[in-house]
C-alpha cells in the first residue's frame, strides 16, 4: 500500500500557502483498502507540499496512517489528544509530538488554533462532529480557514446530499453550502483549498475566476466570537441557519 501511494505521487512544486493542515479521520482503518490508501496518499501530498500536520493524536486506524506518512516524510506532526483517550487511541510508539489536553473541547480548540485549513477523511461520529463544527464555525465567522472533504469512493455522498436537501428546505443558505470543498483525491482537494486561500487573501473570488467556492466575509455586524468561548457555551445568540 505504501509503495502504491508513492507511485501515484507525481513530482510537483513543493510550495504551499498552508503551514499546517488539520486532518479529521477515523481511529479505525475502515473496511475498504481505498480508505487506507487515501490516508497514506494525503500524508504524502502534505509532505510534497511542505505542509505540517495537526490531528487527533491517535496511532491507530486512518489517524495512524496519515500521521506516519507525514512523519516519515520529514514534516512535523502534532497530535492533540485528551489524556483519557491516550490508552485507547495510542498503541506502541507515539507519532511526532503528542500534546495531551484535558478534554474534547480543548482538543478541538487547540487543533483549530494550530491549523491553516481543515480536511476530513472517512471516519465515524467523531470525524463527522469535528467536520461539522469546523463548517459551523466558518459560517459564524469564527475562522476563515478552508474546509475540505476527501470524498473517497463516494463515502460522503449521502452527507453532501443531506446538505443539499437542507439548502433546498431553507435550513442552510446557498452561499454557506460552498463552505465545503470536496474532491476524490488528496492532490485535487489540496489544489482546490489552495485556490480558496488565494481568494481569501486577495479578498475577491472574481480575481481568480472562481464562482462556486465559498469565500468568507466579515461585515462587522456581529461580534467576532472565539473558538474557546463557543466551546464553553458563552457565546451571544446569533441569527444563523440551523
Amino acid at each position: 500500500m505504501e509503495a502504491e501511494a508513492q507511485d501515484v505521487m507525481a513530482k510537483r512544486p513543493s510550495t504551499s500557502r498552508f503551514g499546517r493542515v488539520c486532518v479529521f479521520c477515523g481511529s479505525s482503518p475502515g473496511k475498504k483498502a481505498s480508505y487506507q490508501l487515501a490516508a497514506t496518499q494525503l500524508g504524502h501530498e502534505l509532505v510534497q507540499r511542505n505542509i505540517d500536520l495537526v490531528y487527533g493524536g491517535g496511532s491507530i486506524g486512518l489517524m495512524g496512517l496519515v500521521s506516519r506518512a507525514v512523519h516519515d516524510g520529514g514534516r512535523h506532526v502534532l497530535g492533540v489528544i485528551p489524556r483519557t483517550l491516550m490508552p485507547r487511541e495510542i498503541t506502541g510508539e507515539t507519532v511526532g509530538e503528542v500534546r495531551p489536553v484535558s478534554g474534547m473541547h480543548q482538543r478541538k480548540a487547540e487543533m483549530a488554533r494550530q491549523a491553516d485549513a481543515f480536511i476530513a477523511l472517512p471516519g465515524g461520529y467523531g470525524t463527522l462532529e469535528e467536520l461539522l463544527e469546523a463548517i459551523t464555525w466558518a459560517q459564524l465567522g469564527i475562522h476563515d480557514k478552508p474546509v475540505g472533504l476527501l470524498n473517497v469512493d463516494g463515502y460522503y455522498n449521502s452527507l453532501l446530499s443531506f446538505i443539499d436537501k437542507a439548502v433546498d428546505e431553507g435550513f442552510i443558505a446557498p452561499a454557506a453550502r460552498h463552505i465545503i470543498i470536496s474532491a476524490q483525491t488528496a492532490h485535487e482537494l489540496l489544489s482546490k483549498l489552495e485556490k480558496v486561500i488565494c481568494m481569501i487573501q486577495a479578498g475577491s473570488r472574481k480575481a481568480f475566476g472562481f464562482k462556486q467556492e465559498y469565500v468568507p466575509t466579515h461585515d462587522g455586524g456581529a461580534p467576532k466570537l472565539s473558538w474557546e468561548m463557543e466551546q464553553l457555551g458563552h457565546s451571544p445568540k446569533l441569527d444563523i441557519s440551523r
